[in-house]
C-alpha cells in the first residue's frame, strides 16, 4: 500500500509541476493575444474536453504532464493571432513564462515555510567557540558571513551546504567586519570523534528578527540558494565529483519522496519546492528542445531581425530531444538497478 501511495504521490507532484509550467505558457499566450488551440491536463487519449472561445480544455488519460498547443507554434499560420506571427518579444515572454511559473511556485512554497519557521538564522556571528578552528582563524562575534570558497551565502544554512562541498572540510570563509571585506583562509572544519572525522563549524549566529521585509528577503534568498543547487550539481558532475549514477530520474525521485514523506510534511513540501525550482531552471538552460534552447533561437532572431530557417531549427530541436530522452532512459535504468542492489 505504501509503495502505491508513493507512486501516486510522485505522479501527482510531477503532474502539478508540469501543469503549472504549461499554465505559465497558457496565461502569457492569452495575455500576448496568441491563440491557444488546446490546453490539456495529462497526456494520451481525451477523457473529457470542453471548448471555450478558441481554446479546447481537455483532461487526458495519463496524469504525466500536460501541454499548451498554440496556433502557429510548430508550423506557419495565416492567423494574425498565431504564435509565429507575433513580435519576437512577445514570443520570448511566452516561452519564458513556463519556467517563471515554476520558480514562482517554488518561491511561494518557501515563503510559507519561512513564515511558519519559528526562528530564522541571520548571517551575523553571535559567538565563537574558544578552541574552534574559526577562532584560531580570527572569526569574531559581529562578523557577517559572506561566502565559502568564493560562493555567496544567501542564507545562513548555505554555510553548511558549501562546507559539505569543500575538499576534506577545508574552506576559505569570506566575512564583512566593520564595513570591510576580508577572507579567513584554509580553515579546517573537521574534528575527530571515535576515529571518525566530522564537520564542526565552531560558531553560532544571531536570530533574524521576523518582519514582512526580512521574511520576504529570507524567502527570496532561500529560493535562490535552492536554485543554485542545480548548477552546483552540474559543476560537480562535469568536474568528476559525482557520476551520472548519482542522479535520479522519476523512479529514483519516487524513492526520495517516500523517504522524505516519512520525515514530515514540511520536508516533503521543501522537496516539492526544490523540484519545481529546478524544473524551471533546467528548462531555461540553453539546450535545444528545452525552453532555454527556444529562447536562444528567438534571441538570434531578435538580433538578426529574421528567424533562423525553421527546417534547421526543428532538426536541431529534434536531435536534442532524442538525446535528452536517451539521458532520461539512462538515469531511469540506473534508478531501477539501485532498487535491486
Amino acid at each position: 500500500m505504501n509503495v502505491l501511495i508513493d507512486v501516486l504521490l510522485t505522479v501527482l507532484v510531477f503532474a502539478v509541476i508540469i501543469i503549472i509550467h504549461e499554465g505559465g505558457h497558457f496565461l502569457m499566450a492569452r495575455l500576448m493575444g496568441i491563440r491557444v488551440n488546446e490546453f490539456a491536463a495529462g497526456m494520451g487519449p481525451k477523457l473529457f474536453s470542453r471548448k471555450r472561445g478558441d481554446t479546447v480544455y481537455s483532461l487526458r488519460a495519463f496524469p504525466i504532464g500536460g501541454f499548451c498547443a498554440m496556433e502557429g507554434e510548430q508550423d506557419d499560420s495565416t492567423d494574425e493571432n498565431a504564435f509565429c506571427n507575433k513580435p519576437v518579444w512577445r514570443r520570448i515572454l511566452v516561452v519564458a513564462a513556463g519556467a517563471l511559473m515554476n520558480l514562482l511556485l517554488g518561491f511561494l512554497i518557501i515563503l510559507v515555510m519561512t513564515i511558519t519557521t519559528p526562528q530564522l538564522e541571520s548571517k551575523t556571528v553571535s559567538a565563537v567557540g574558544e578552541q574552534s578552528a574559526v577562532a584560531a582563524a580570527g572569526l569574531q562575534p559581529g562578523d557577517i558571513l559572506d561566502s565559502v570558497n568564493g560562493n555567496k551565502l544567501f542564507i545562513a544554512n548555505d554555510f553548511f551546504t558549501e562546507l559539505s562541498r569543500s575538499n576534506n572540510g577545508i574552506a576559505t570563509v569570506g566575512i564583512w567586519r566593520d564595513g570591510e571585506y576580508m577572507e579567513l583562509k584554509d580553515i579546517d572544519f573537521t574534528v575527530e570523534e571515535d576515529g571518525v572525522k566530522k564537520l564542526y563549524v565552531g560558531f553560532s549566529v544571531y536570530e533574524l528578527e521576523k518582519n514582512p521585509f526580512s521574511v520576504l528577503g529570507y524567502a527570496a534568498g532561500w529560493t535562490v540558494s535552492t536554485g543554485r543547487l542545480i548548477f552546483s550539481s552540474l559543476i560537480d558532475l562535469f568536474s568528476g565529483k559525482y557520476s551520472i549514477t548519482d542522479f535520479s530520474g522519476p523512479v529514483g525521485t519516487s524513492a526520495v519522496i517516500s523517504q522524505v514523506r516519512q520525515t514530515g510534511m514540511r520536508n516533503f513540501f521543501f522537496l516539492v519546492a526544490f523540484m519545481t525550482i529546478n524544473v524551471g531552471l533546467f528548462n531555461l538552460l540553453p539546450i535545444p528542445a528545452l525552453d532555454g534552447g527556444r529562447l536562444v533561437f528567438l534571441l538570434i532572431e531578435a538580433v538578426r531581425r529574421k528567424p533562423v530557417n525553421p527546417k534547421y531549427e526543428n532538426a536541431i530541436h529534434l536531435v536534442s530531444f532524442f538525446l535528452l530522452l536517451g539521458f532520461i532512459v539512462l538515469i531511469t535504468y540506473n534508478d531501477i538497478l539501485k532498487l535491486f542492489t
